[in-house]
């Protein structure tokens, strides 16, 4: 028997590396779960020092790095730095 807990849930906007969201969206589908309830489960097990995905899903995240070219890394989390876009450019006259 599962048991549920009620939770109150915010809307929240956050920017992330376009790769990582895609992998992390095609992980959600392949779950069939929404892409908050998988950020949710990451978090949690991470909170607990858990790994959160198993052998399978390692496998399957693996591929989808390659089929979306994210070649990012752990050792690259705290050295990201964002693009300026060109319409972000500050143009001298």
């Amino acid at each position: 028997m599962t048991t549920t807990t009620t939770v109150e849930r915010v809307q929240t906007g956050i920017r992330i590396e376009k790769r990582i969201l895609k992998v992390l969206k095609a992980m959600a589908e392949v779950h069939d779960m929404s892409l908050g309830d998988l950020i949710e489960g990451i978090v949690l097990h991470a909170f607990e020092g858990k790994a959160p995905f198993g052998s399978e899903s390692l496998k399957k995240i693996g591929e989808l790095r390659k089929i979306y070219g994210l070649t990012l890394s752990a050792a690259d989390s705290h050295k990201l730095i964002e693009e300026t876009s060109p319409r972000k450019r500050v143009r001298r006259s």
